[in-house]
């Protein structure tokens, strides 16, 4: 399996054992992994059978909301990553400080600016595709990323959970 980590994080992938499934032709991703699992998944000459997106990193087009996040990230990177990595753990207490890494404006950047539509090659490649949603996610936009996904994966929302599932 090829696992792709987290915005701020780096091999969290012990994190989700109880949702992924270990296999050659798998590809998984957490939150901004997901983004990158995708793109894998697409463009990648290996096999892929399935695709697993654990909180998918799925924000509406929102000029306004993204120019605000990297605006305040530039201005207090410190501040917004403590802000963002309490939001992460919600509603947990979880230690997640062995998986924390250093978080990069570009980052940030291609999260809000990526095009989840490149979704519907994968369901065209006849990859399955399993989607990951905790009902108490702080992060993305629950709502919205169950009706999305809904579409073109079988979507599995965890009840009491948030963006760490």
């Amino acid at each position: 399996m090829r696992f792709y980590s987290g915005f701020g994080f780096w091999n969290e992938k012990k994190l989700f054992e109880e949702y992924l499934e270990e296999g050659d032709f798998n590809v998984a991703g957490f939150s901004y992994g997901a983004q990158k699992a995708l793109i894998d998944a697409m463009h990648t000459n290996k096999r892929v059978d399935k695709l697993q997106l654990l909180s998918p990193a799925f924000f509406p087009k929102n000029p306004k909301f993204a120019k605000l996040q990297i605006n305040t990230f530039k201005k207090d990177k410190e501040n917004y990553i403590k802000n963002f990595l309490e939001n992460v753990k919600y509603p947990t207490d979880i230690n997640i400080d062995i998986y924390l890494d250093e978080p990069e404006l570009y980052q940030l950047e291609e999260m809000f600016e990526f095009n989840w539509g490149l979704i519907e090659y994968a369901k065209q490649k006849n990859i399955i595709i399993e989607v990951y949603i905790g009902e108490k996610d702080k992060i993305i936009d629950v709502e919205n990323a169950v009706r999305f996904f809904k579409n073109y994966a079988k979507v599995y929302f965890i009840k009491d959970a948030g963006h760490l599932l």
